[in-house]
């Protein structure tokens, strides 16, 4: 078990006196039998109501309110979780899907659905010209390990760029650009997934690791696909590596532009600043 303090800190600064509409805020990592949450606290300014719910992919979402009008809003989660996830690879994957191509049980496919939906794309399909660069059909491979090899080939082949631009770029942009952050990069990964039929989704969340180019202290995003008998599998293409211990899932999606941290609106002036800071700390064991 290894013990991490994330720490995210989000400012809002005004041009002139707002009031805030409600803000959704998807800040509470998703707990099981991977990750515990040990303590939590979330101190927002001005003053706020929170009224916590799980949205449809069971993420928890808590819904602020404010009465007080102001010029600045000030957002601080502080976390302490246990992660158990250390052997990321110790997972057994259904006889049947062990290798690809394979097709999900029916019953596993009527609720897969949703996740298997691909974006509308050209005849001319970029996306599929890029995915048989890592498998052409009727070659022999295991299942894993064919997401692995695309999970290592956007590491290797693209450049990562931190963008402060809302928003996911769509997988044919990365494709065309050949950089993205880690969010499009998570986009691209799903969307090659999808192609292939198999199910993913997208993740939000947070990742311990040193401060470098591609860490600078933010929030982190990956993929997930679900693998029978495995369950819903991480997979990091910003760094080309299965998710473990280092990344802590705080919402899910079908949608990559659907779980942002924290998400809401104000009457007053326009304009505003944004400054986000992140820091994730391995604590030693209780």
């Amino acid at each position: 078990m290894r013990r991490f303090k994330i720490l995210h800190r989000t400012y809002y600064n005004f041009t002139g006196t707002v009031q805030l509409e409600p803000h959704a805020l998807r800040l509470r990592p998703k707990e099981g039998h991977e990750l515990r949450i040990e303590s939590s606290t979330l101190d927002i300014t001005p003053a706020a109501t929170l009224r916590w719910h799980s949205d449809v992919e069971d993420n928890s979402v808590a819904i602020a309110t404010f009465d007080t009008p102001t010029r600045q809003l000030v957002i601080e989660s502080e976390i302490i979780i246990q992660q158990f996830n250390e052997t990321p690879l110790d997972f057994l994957v259904d006889a049947y899907a062990t290798n690809y191509p394979f097709a999900y049980d029916a019953e596993d496919a009527i609720v897969l659905a949703p996740y298997l939906l691909t974006a509308a794309r050209p005849a001319t399909d970029p996306l599929a010209q890029w995915v048989a660069k890592s498998w052409r059909a009727g070659e022999p491979i295991q299942t894993y390990a064919l997401l692995q090899r695309l999970c290592v080939l956007i590491n290797q082949t693209f450049a990562y760029q931190a963008r402060e631009q809302p928003g996911v770029q769509r997988a044919v942009e990365t494709l065309a650009l050949g950089t993205g952050s880690c969010r499009d990069f998570a986009n691209l990964f799903m969307e090659a997934a999808r192609h292939l039929g198999l199910a993913a989704r997208f993740v939000s969340g947070y990742l311990y690791a040193e401060p470098s180019a591609a860490n600078y202290g933010s929030t982190h995003a990956w993929a997930e696909v679900f693998l029978p008998g495995a369950g819903w599998k991480g997979f990091d293409p910003t760094i080309g590596k299965l998710a473990g211990t280092d990344h802590t899932a705080v919402a899910v999606a079908r949608l990559s532009e659907s779980v942002p941290p924290v998400a809401g609106a104000f009457v007053g002036p326009p304009g505003a600043s944004l400054d986000v800071g992140v820091w994730v700390t391995e604590l030693a064991q209780a």
